[in-house]
Parts: structure tokens; C-alpha cells; sequence
């Protein structure tokens, strides 16, 4: 391709609305637009609209008179005109992929009346096993997990030490594993 040297002339003519001048501009910065978009970005779409719109913003900067002071530098203004779009399609982007944190986050569909009611029917079934368990094991598993208390002052209370309270936590949570386990076991296979 060779390069162009652009005049005063020229710039006056595409300014002016010159069919002529208009398709010459176009025919010629196309290409050199094109590369340059396509090292950015990767739709077909984003390089054609970016490109008009690199086409349109020279245009109208030129027929507003607030383009161009020195015509023999038009093709490194139009390359600026192209990187501010560049760059103001890459902030809209990343702007557009970002989230407020302040919105509630979506509600899963799925997750409907049935779903609530099987996780309170499951809540009950563990408070009625928690019942039936021995009266040391049902203090600690509401102390620890349904009153959420400090754990040392569980173990003050217990008087046992964390280690200790650690290890008694593990065989009540087992214990209950095993009783809900049996309660969810067909009543035919028992």
C-alpha cells in the first residue's frame, strides 16, 4: 500500500462533503483501520462498528472546523481518533463486566416452595434426632451448631479443653450422621 501524503486541499474536501474525497478516505484508511482493530479485539461485529464509528467521529470533527490544525498529519489523527475509540469500547466492556456488589444476587428458580419445604422438613427431622440423642451429646451440638456459642466458653462449661472439645464434637456429629442415616433408610430394607 503507499502511503498517502495528505493537504490542506484534501482535508477542505472531506470536510466540504466530497463523494469523491469521502470514498477515497475510506477506501484508503479501511485496511490500516482494520489491523489495528483486529489486534485488539476479535468479533467481526465490534471491528465494523468501531470502524464507522472511527469514520464518523473524523468526519464530523472535520465539518465542525475542530479537527485537524495541520493536514499533513491527518493519518496520525485518524489513528488517535482510532485509539480513543479502542479505548472507550474496552472501558465500556470491562464496565459492562462488572457487577454491583449492593444488588441481591439472583433467586435460583429451581429453588422454589418444594425445595424450602424439604430443607425445613430435613431442619426437623435433625432437631427431633438431636432429641433422641444422650443429653451430653444434644448440649453440645446446640451449644456448638443451633446456639452458635463461643467455643471455649463450651468448653468451660463441658470442662474439657479445646482438643478434647474438638474430639467430642466429632463423635456427636458422627453419632447423628448415623441416626440420620436410619431415619432416611426405607422403612422395607430396615
Amino acid at each position: 500500500m503507499e502511503l498517502r501524503k495528505f493537504t490542506s486541499e484534501y482535508v477542505q474536501r472531506l470536510a466540504g462533503g466530497d463523494g469523491a474525497t469521502e470514498s477515497h478516505f475510506v477506501d484508503y484508511f479501511s485496511p490500516l483501520l482494520l489491523v489495528k482493530l483486529r489486534h485488539r479485539l476479535r468479533s467481526r461485529n465490534d471491528l465494523e462498528d468501531l470502524r464507522q464509528e472511527v469514520f464518523l467521529r473524523v468526519l464530523r470533527s472535520l465539518r465542525r472546523g475542530s479537527g485537524l490544525e495541520r493536514p499533513e498529519c491527518f493519518g496520525a489523527y485518524v489513528n488517535s481518533v482510532c485509539n480513543n475509540v479502542i479505548c472507550e469500547f474496552l472501558r465500556d466492556q470491562s464496565k459492562a463486566g462488572q457487577f454491583d456488589e449492593q444488588v441481591p444476587e439472583p433467586r435460583d428458580p429451581a429453588a422454589g416452595i418444594e425445595r424450602e419445604l424439604v430443607s425445613e422438613e430435613r431442619r426437623q427431622l435433625v432437631r427431633t434426632l438431636i432429641e433422641e440423642m444422650p443429653v451430653k451429646d444434644q448440649s453440645l451440638l446446640r451449644a456448638v451448631f443451633l446456639e452458635e456459642r463461643d467455643k471455649d466458653f463450651v468448653c468451660r462449661e463441658q470442662g474439657v479443653g479445646r482438643e478434647y472439645l474438638r474430639v467430642m464434637l466429632h463423635r456427636a456429629k458422627k453419632r447423628l450422621r448415623h441416626l440420620l442415616a436410619e431415619a432416611q433408610r426405607p422403612q422395607n430394607q430396615g
